[in-house]
């Protein structure tokens, strides 16, 4: 993750000269686009058959090119959530989501977005 932030812009940071979304509008937006594609990754694991089962925490860090595709997404799940199974499950249903996946926003640069995440069945 250290060598991909070297890489990626922040989409957002404190020191908004460091981040790729600078005015209150342009955060809202990528707030808006980000919550969309965690509802869109949502769908499309329920449209295939995962079941979460119970609330499954998490972390998210996606990097994005300037096009708004998804160069990586990593995530983290927190201690003892997943079987390994489930895990492989997620892993394999997310590379196939990313694959044709079109971020809602688009930027000057590559840039990154990360936020802990609560999963569940929708």
């Amino acid at each position: 993750m250290q060598h991909l932030d070297s890489l990626y812009k922040s989409a957002v940071h404190t020191d908004v000269k460091l981040a790729v979304f600078k005015t209150k509008e342009d955060q809202a937006k990528l707030i808006k686009a980000y919550t969309q594609l965690l509802q869109d990754l949502g769908k499309f694991l329920k449209d295939n058959h995962f079941k979460w089962e119970v609330l499954t925490r998490g972390f998210n860090r996606i990097y994005l090119n300037a096009n708004g595709k998804i160069d990586y997404f990593l995530y983290n799940f927190a201690k003892d959530q997943l079987t390994s199974a489930k895990e492989k499950e997620f892993s394999r249903l997310l590379n196939l989501f990313v694959k044709d996946y079109q971020f809602a926003l688009t930027a000057q640069e590559k840039f990154a977005q990360c936020s802990s995440v609560k999963y569940l069945d929708i």
